[in-house]
């Protein structure tokens, strides 16, 4: 089935609601929203936003610990999981949609984890150890927010099925 057929339904318009629907053309028929996969396409693309929300931030901190970039992050605030994009979309909009998948709170342990180091790799940076920064980057929160990642990914290919 292709996007647009599943996303919209086609069906045959009762003749007494012709004031009421929205005629497509002058055959007879209406576009009508299947709601159960407009929501589960809203939840797909929630999820490559959250990917790519990741990516970027994860991008952010690599370009600091290369000093491709001047932006100052603070530790205290970088550990909290819930003020980036993706710790809101999973304490809200994501939780709610998909909080009853086994992977979930999974993605949420994995995603505070992913916090916890970035703000270990951001207070070495600080203390002028480059060298710890760059190794806790490479180690502990390259593998944490490949974590992440796979799992919102594992998260949208269960909405597949």
């Amino acid at each position: 089935m292709g996007f647009f057929s599943r996303l919209f339904k086609i069906r045959e318009q009762d003749p007494s609601s012709l004031e009421t629907t929205w005629a497509v053309d002058d055959n007879g028929t209406e576009l009508v929203l299947d709601a159960e996969y407009a929501s589960m396409l809203m939840t797909e693309i929630d999820i490559d936003a959250a990917i790519a929300s990741h990516e970027g931030w994860r991008l952010q901190l690599q370009d600091m610990v290369h000093g491709r970039s001047s932006e100052v992050m603070r530790p205290e605030r970088i550990c909290q999981d819930d003020r980036c994009d993706l710790g809101r979309w999973l304490n809200g909009t994501g939780r709610d949609r998909l909080g009853h998948f086994p992977a979930f709170d999974m993605l949420v342990a994995r995603h505070r984890y992913f916090h916890e180091q970035a703000a270990a790799v951001v207070s070495c940076l600080q203390a002028g150890e480059q060298a710890n920064a760059l190794q806790l980057l490479n180690g502990r929160c390259r593998h944490a927010s490949n974590q992440v990642l796979l799992l919102l990914k594992e998260l949208k290919r269960g909405l597949g099925r």
